[in-house]
């Protein structure tokens, strides 16, 4: 809880200067990048988040790689920010509230479709354009193959679930059923 609130504070500070220079997907990207080379190499990960390592070492570590990858130097600065107070083990936390802030000021929105069969481009275009109408926002789907569902649909639109599926009809009439007998 204590990380996440630390998190949502650094990811407001960053995206305040994101959005002081109008590059919110360009610095999201960057910080994608970065986490991306954290979690592949776990050596990497705890050099930087071991406190018995000194900083000047993390410093040297972190110059190289940055220098290697061509980020921005808002970006530099602000990894090196969060080498510099320990706070380099949170980055993926701060990445998500990060893209949740880009997400509101760009009215974007990420919905999870998972369906029991592979949809076509026609009808997967076609759900977008119907849920950026419901939503009044653009849409990112995710769209994933599910065979257990036997049929139909699952959107999930946030914290809101959407379950057409065939499975999920055949339990609530089987439950119907219990209930009658």
């Amino acid at each position: 809880m204590i990380s996440s609130n630390i998190a949502k504070r650094y990811a407001r500070a960053f995206f305040g200067i994101a959005k002081e220079d109008r590059q919110y997907e360009k610095y999201y990207q960057e910080l994608i990048l970065f986490s991306s080379i954290l979690s592949k190499n776990r050596n990497l990960r705890e050099l930087l988040t071991n406190p018995v390592f000194n900083q000047a070492e993390k410093r040297a570590v972190i110059d190289s790689i940055l220098q290697k990858i061509a980020v921005s130097d808002v970006t530099t600065n602000f990894l090196k920010l969060l080498v510099d107070k320990r706070r380099i083990g949170i980055l993926p936390e701060i990445e998500n509230c990060y893209r949740r802030l880009m997400d509101d000021a760009l009215r974007t929105i990420r919905i999870d479709v998972r369906t029991a069969f592979p949809l076509s481009s026609e009808m997967s275009g076609k759900l977008q354009v119907r849920l950026e109408e419901l939503t009044g926002r653009k849409v990112e789907m995710a769209v994933s193959e599910d065979v257990s569902l036997l049929g139909g649909i699952v959107v999930g639109v946030g914290d809101t679930l959407y379950d057409g599926s065939i499975k999920t009809q055949l339990n609530n009439i089987r439950n119907l059923l219990g209930e009658e007998i």
